[in-house]
């Protein structure tokens, strides 16, 4: 799972992460449902916005589209209400999130990075990119969506970067216009033409954030690799970056503010409140990493790990499995399942019961913010006050 988006219990109030969880859950099972297990491993957290924005559009009520899910890993074993596999706002997020993945998986052997990177053992990584291309074409027909937009991505990008007088905006272009395309089609699953072109608007913005914030992210590992990066190709330093994407989160939030929606509040928690994470995030003082109290230290207490070819299965299956499987040498390998889970840790401050009303003119004082609908909570959450 990776992206941009990653709202957790902690900073968001019980019916928003609930509604999440049920997108989240939901494009994980329409990507099995329809192209396999492995196609599970695709599953973005970006791209579930777009289930998100069908149904937000759809005039369809979080919860009155819902089944159950069995228990699983992920959830520590227990059912869940899910967005069903047959929700065209899942398929397209599904649809993305494998064309995405497959785009990733060429990108990293293009540039010899990784499993991928490797003549032999890469091989099987390059099928799967492969057959998941293919499987995101057919999955896009069957809803009206042209793939070739995210499928030309990274020819066009690897043109870009090896042009002269390369800008940051003009490297983040391709990127910025899959994101348009693939927001702009939420309009037409939902029958809501009217909203295609702010939609379009937000993707584009939204495509810029994703793409400079992985600059910043990846700038220290590139450097020490060698390898090409937005920021130092272009000559731009991190307050430059900084104000970039200061200037697409206001964008963002008008595009989103000019939306007809029937349900706004999970797409404002994430366009609006989890982007503004995700600058700070990348840009400001992350906090110190913490280990549970009860957990031993890593340092000789649990043998180190065996041969290169072990520790890669390992990975992986800690990787799928989210956090839960932790191989024998891990000193997370005993502790409870909330603390080996990546879902449910963060560094987040607990604001769960943070939600107040407002007073009057709907207007939060302090440091809250005022989710539109006559409520604040006291951290910047999103909150449901009165659901």
């Amino acid at each position: 799972m990776f992206g941009i988006l990653r709202p957790c219990a902690r900073h968001s109030c019980p019916s928003v992460h609930e509604a999440w969880r049920a997108h989240l859950c939901g494009l994980c099972l329409t990507l099995r449902d329809h192209h396999g297990q492995l196609a599970r491993t695709a599953t973005n957290y970006d791209g579930l916005v777009l289930s998100v924005l069908t149904e937000a559009q759809a005039g369809v009520r979080p919860g009155a589209s819902r089944r159950t899910a069995g228990p699983c890993a992920l959830r520590g074993f227990r059912p869940a209400e899910v967005v069903p596999s047959a929700d065209r706002g899942a398929r397209l997020a599904a649809v993305v999130s494998l064309a995405l993945a497959a785009e990733k998986i060429r990108d990293h052997a293009a540039d010899g990075d990784g499993i991928a990177g490797r003549r032999v053992r890469g091989a099987p990584l390059r099928v799967a990119a492969a057959s998941w291309t293919s499987a995101a074409r057919r999955g896009g027909e069957a809803i009206g969506f042209d793939t070739t937009v995210l499928t030309e991505v990274a020819g066009r990008q690897a043109l870009l970067e090896a042009s002269a007088g390369r800008t940051l905006l003009g490297l983040t272009e391709p990127t910025e216009t899959a994101a348009a395309a693939a927001f702009a089609h939420t309009a037409v699953l939902a029958g809501r033409p009217g909203n295609a072109e702010s939609l379009r608007e937000a993707g584009r913005l939204f495509g810029r954030l994703a793409h400079v914030l992985d600059a910043v992210e990846d700038l220290a590992e590139d450097r020490a690799r060698g390898a090409f990066n937005p920021l130092d190709a272009t000559g731009t330093s991190p307050a430059e970056a900084r104000r970039v994407c200061e200037e697409a989160l206001h964008g963002l939030r008008l595009a989103v503010a000019d939306l007809d929606l029937e349900e706004r509040h999970l797409v404002e928690a994430l366009l609006c409140g989890e982007t503004r994470r995700a600058v700070t995030r990348a840009f400001g003082t992350p906090p110190p990493a913490t280990r549970p109290h009860h957990l031993p230290s890593p340092a000789g207490e649990h043998g180190e790990p065996p041969c290169v070819a072990f520790t890669a299965v390992a990975g992986v299956a800690t990787f799928v499995t989210c956090g839960l499987y932790r191989p024998p040498w891990s000193p997370y390998r005993q502790a409870p399942w909330t603390d080996r889970c990546f879902c449910d840790s963060c560094d987040c401050p607990d604001c769960s019961g943070c939600c107040d009303c407002c007073s009057g003119d709907g207007c939060c004082s302090g440091d809250g913010c005022c989710c539109g609908d006559g409520c604040c909570c006291g951290d910047g959450c999103s909150c449901d006050c009165g659901s």
